[in-house]
């Protein structure tokens, strides 16, 4: 992509290299360090094998750290662990995890809601034995860096807490599918992606153009903190909290007056999975701020961004940088970093290369844990979007359909109609789907 900057680019240039090498900084202050012992992924049958009664956070357990630093490094590491994950499979599997590239699928099948109101593409990773649940997270740790594979993984988590302990009865929290759209490869491009509540990741990688691209990406935690099996304490998303912050405490009064639109936390504007039309103008524009400040808003942009080596991040964040000046920063909610007062926060960074929106639900939706927050500060939904490029341009994202299409009407991404069945009451079942 083009800059549309009538000067110099040299100091443009300057300031994505401070922010990439910002992000490491700011990842080891927001993120935490999920790491596990090694284990080998050998190949088991439907045929030779039950089904796991592991959860998917054990699993990732048994996956190694990530060491590529290179974006054709990730895109050969993440062909060669998906080769070795259809590998365990039996044909039946294979068919099921397999689409073709094009195949609009992707586009519908991530959302915020649990698997039970929306379909997922792909394969149950609850279905599978250990062998093959780990080979599975095996891709997901050589297409992620450690800080993003921690970040997936105690997304995860979090959703295995509230079925553990939470007041909520929907049995699909936990639950997540992997699927590939095109076959696997260090060189044609190919789609990841892992779907479940509070969790949608497309990842579409091409070798010949040297390319992975993270949009659409839906990331969201709930409870925001939780303890884990160890009694260690976990919070996924504290890097968006901390990078969103720090850039809001930046501006200056002037600033902030351009930036915020009022108390009230609004729900996402574009829901998981669903079409958008990319509202923006609204806030303070990457013009009106210092390089510092740009470099900071850089840095809460890589929360979403930079999932990958720093390769792919750096040239992310470069793409975006080109066109900052474009793009337009709004703020409602809390002023002050937190947890214990007030509703929490919403944000929206809108341009012609990003778009991102972070909000705080109001409200547990079902999922009430003593001792724990589950609503306002502890339940995020985020939305990632590239308006020039989702799936690296290979589909267009299609309409939903009320639950089918990832967002019920106003694109908060929930308030459906009832549950199926006997599966619990209608009011239940609106609260749960918004969880």
């Amino acid at each position: 992509m083009t800059s549309t900057r009538p000067t110099d680019p040299a100091p443009a240039r300057r300031r994505v290299r401070r922010a990439a090498l910002r992000l490491t900084s700011l990842a080891l202050l927001g993120g935490l360090a999920l790491t596990g012992c090694a284990a080998g992924t050998s190949a088991t049958t439907a045929e030779d094998a039950t089904t796991s009664t592991a959860t998917i956070s054990e699993a990732a357990a048994g996956a190694t750290t990530s060491t590529s630093s290179t974006t054709a490094e990730t895109v050969s590491a993440t062909a060669e662990a998906a080769e070795a994950f259809l590998a365990t499979l039996s044909d039946e599997q294979r068919e099921a995890v397999l689409y073709d590239y094009d195949d609009e699928t992707k586009t519908t099948s991530w959302s915020n809601f649990p698997v039970t109101f929306v379909e997922r593409a792909g394969l149950n990773l609850t279905d599978l034995t250990e062998a093959q649940q780990t080979a599975a997270m095996a891709v997901l740790e050589a297409l992620l860096s450690d800080e993003g594979y921690a970040t997936v993984t105690g997304i995860i988590g979090g959703d295995e807490f509230l079925l553990e302990n939470s007041s909520s009865t929907e049995d699909s929290l936990g639950q997540y599918y992997l699927a590939f759209f095109g076959d696997p490869s260090d060189t044609d491009a190919w789609e990841v992606q892992l779907g479940g509540h509070h969790l949608g990741i497309n990842a579409t990688l091409e070798g010949t153009a040297d390319s992975v691209t993270f949009a659409p990406t839906h990331l969201g935690s709930q409870p925001a903190v939780y303890t884990d099996g160890n009694g260690e304490e976990v919070q996924p998303l504290a890097g968006m909290y901390t990078t969103a912050f720090a850039f809001y405490d930046s501006l200056t009064d002037e600033q902030r007056a351009q930036l915020y639109q009022g108390e009230e936390v609004s729900n996402l504007v574009c829901a998981p999975g669903d079409t958008c039309d990319y509202p923006t103008g609204t806030g303070i524009s990457g013009a009106d701020l210092t390089d510092e400040q740009q470099d900071l808003l850089l840095g809460v942009i890589a929360n979403w961004v930079g999932l990958s080596d720093d390769e792919t991040t750096a040239t992310a964040l470069a793409e975006i940088e080109a066109t900052l000046d474009e793009t337009y920063v709004s703020w409602s909610g809390a002023t002050v970093y937190d947890m214990t007062q007030g509703d929490g926060i919403s944000f929206q960074i809108s341009g012609p290369d990003v778009y991102i929106e972070f909000s705080n639900q109001q409200g547990s939706a079902g999922a009430d844990v003593d001792g724990y927050v589950t609503g306002g500060w502890g339940h995020i939904h985020t939305i990632y979007r590239d308006p020039s490029d989702d799936y690296a341009g290979s589909v267009t994202q299609q309409a939903g359909s009320g639950i089918g299409g990832g967002g019920a009407p106003g694109g908060d991404g929930g308030m459906p109609p009832g549950r199926p069945d006997d599966a619990g009451t209608e009011a239940e079942a609106g609260a749960e789907a918004d969880a």
